[in-house]
């Protein structure tokens, strides 16, 4: 019996280290195309320039919910375009997401809601420290798209240093009041319960369509006022004739992401 039992929990940890590191690509990460993120192996997606620098600047893009379903690597293109010589740029997805080549990120993304846990929060900021060791960045910054924006803003604050910046496009930056009149979602961390802790060095650049029927401007524009009254270098951008989806293929997120490289210098 107590053989039998032993051999029950074997087996349990086995099957969960299965979950965890799917394929072993994680036991021994490369970190550019798996990253480990504390028990998740997250598939990623890294672009360089011809001549990215001994110590370049990261650059970190983190998609949306992607609530229609389906394949995640939208942000594949969008992280390429942001490539310029200094910077490596990373696209990550988040757990429980897939591209579509087959490559699947492990975890759970909750059918894609209610999905910026702790645990998938720490697990991406656990990723993001060390694909800024394995670069060697001198800064980090995080591009994030609607949920990807929501975690963007919760890790400046809950992991304060970990990324230099951050550019929140279409941003829930209000999870309560972005889902108001709708199911309330209970797990997930959101950016204004952890602005208090967001360093005043940070710098932070949210940007959303004035036709957004998602995530309202003012979800992130309240947030960008809030955090510039506590002296961090922040501001909003309304972008013109641009829906949810739209802002991340507009030049006003990449004249965003020059303006923060250029902001954090050396």
């Amino acid at each position: 019996m107590r053989t039998a039992l032993i051999g029950w929990i074997l087996f349990a940890l086995a099957g969960h280290a299965n979950i965890a590191f799917g394929d072993g690509r994680c036991d021994s990460p490369d970190n550019e195309t798996r990253v480990r993120g504390d028990t998740e192996c997250l598939v990623i997606r890294t672009f360089r320039p011809a001549d990215p620098g001994e110590a370049p600047k990261l650059i970190v893009f983190i998609h949306g919910d992607v609530s229609s379903g389906g394949a995640a690597d939208y942000i594949y293109e969008r992280a390429q375009e942001a490539v310029a010589n200094g910077r490596v740029v990373v696209a990550l997805l988040r757990p429980g997401y897939f591209d579509s080549a087959g490559n699947q990120s492990t975890g759970d993304n909750f059918d894609r809601q209610d999905s910026y846990t702790k645990h998938n929060v720490d697990a991406i900021a656990v990723a993001l420290k060390a694909l800024r060791e394995h670069h060697k960045a001198t800064r980090l910054v995080l591009v994030g798209h609607s949920g990807g924006a929501a975690i963007s803003g919760v890790v400046l604050g809950r992991h304060p240093g970990l990324a230099d910046a951050a550019i929140l496009a279409s941003c829930p930056c209000y999870i309560n009041e972005w889902r108001s009149g709708r199911r309330r979602w209970a797990h997930s961390l959101s950016p204004d319960e952890v602005i208090k802790q967001v360093p005043v060095t940070a710098s932070v650049v949210a940007l959303t369509g004035d036709a957004d029927n998602n995530t309202r401007p003012i979800l992130a524009e309240d947030y960008i006022k809030t955090l510039a009254k506590r002296g961090v270098r922040a501001r909003f951008e309304l972008v013109r004739r641009a829906g949810h989806n739209d802002v991340m293929r507009r030049p006003e997120l990449r004249a965003a992401i020059d303006e923060i490289i250029t902001q954090l210098g050396q």
